[in-house]
């Protein structure tokens, strides 16, 4: 299979980089996602890779190919981009015919698309007569033309419904156990976690991480225990006495920072302090990546003071 090959890629737009040095390299049969705030440069990288754009420096490859030296594109890469660039005068069905023809695809990939993606039934529609959702099914669609070993999606969740939503994470998971690399970026941190095996983390263009989904996680949030017991007095104390933070819970539970659940259950054990509930608390993707990328965010917003008037119980 071919993975995604990035070389020391740079791109500068006047005076500034939008991709600084990037290498990485991204595997087959595995869902990569690809994360990072506004102007992190994940949309330029993309379009360096897809010939869109050409490089400062470095390089972008496909199985150690240019894009532009692919003969049939649409049978190498597979890519979703933006879901409204589709001509809207046209009908689904003849997009994805456009498409096969000038890749030299055999027709029966059009019908076989349409159903793999629910469109079938909307197939002679008009496109400008299609919302957001059907949109991006079309643009999953024509990604999927060619049967590319590489899969390349911009937020291809970006409009579904929530059946939607789950097709597309069965369908991520399939193609990539058929051994297909498989890259997405997107910013719904707790959907990315559904269906991501791998993450590239970019801020200000260059790399962050490069990881397991579950390492990231790990190396990027702190460990906490959540904790009841019948003697909360004598826990906080001994929790403290080890250098621990305490804090009580809203649901009369306490939430021990900086420890695991089998510390916890040890010293309580030695102390004599009955538990009623241990359990070690789990980061999510999201605040691993918010951690992270605190100081790389390009656009960020202060909150402003509530104006609402509380109401009286």
């Amino acid at each position: 299979m071919i993975s995604i090959e990035l070389e020391d890629l740079t791109k500068e737009y006047g005076g500034t980089r939008a991709v600084d040095r990037l290498t990485c390299r991204i595997e087959p049969g595995r869902v990569t996602g690809f994360l990072g705030p506004n102007g992190a440069g994940k949309s330029t990288t993309m379009r360096l890779t897809l010939g869109l754009d050409r490089p400062t420096s470095g390089t972008a490859t496909l199985g150690g190919r240019p894009y532009p030296t692919l003969r049939a594109p649409l049978r190498t890469v597979g890519a979703l981009l933006d879901a409204q660039a589709a001509h809207g005068s046209r009908t689904a069905r003849d997009q994805l015919r456009f498409l096969a023809v000038s890749n030299r695809l055999p027709a029966r990939r059009v019908d076989e698309v349409l159903e793999d993606t629910g469109l079938a039934p909307v197939a002679r529609r008009r496109i400008g007569t299609f919302s957001l959702g059907m949109r991006q099914r079309l643009g999953i669609a024509a990604a999927l033309l060619g049967d590319p070993p590489v899969l390349m999606l911009d937020e291809p969740a970006n409009g579904l419904d929530p059946e939607g939503i789950v097709w597309i994470r069965r369908l991520l998971r399939r193609l990539a156990d058929e051994g297909r690399t498989v890259l997405v970026s997107s910013h719904l941190m707790n959907e990315t976690a559904t269906f991501a095996d791998h993450l590239v983390v970019l801020g200000r263009g260059r790399l962050l991480a490069d990881l397991p989904l579950q390492d990231f996680i790990e190396r990027h949030s702190r460990p906490s225990v959540r904790v009841r017991t019948a003697d909360p007095a004598r826990l906080r104390a001994a929790m403290l006495a080890e250098g621990h933070t305490v804090e009580a819970a809203d649901d009369g539970r306490w939430v021990v920072a900086g420890a695991k659940a089998e510390q916890v259950g040890k010293l309580a054990a030695r102390k004599g302090i009955r538990l009623l509930e241990l359990a070690d608390e789990r980061a999510s993707l999201e605040q691993a990546y918010l951690a992270l990328t605190a100081d790389a965010a390009e656009f960020t917003a202060t909150t402003a003071p509530s104006t609402t008037v509380p109401r009286e119980a």
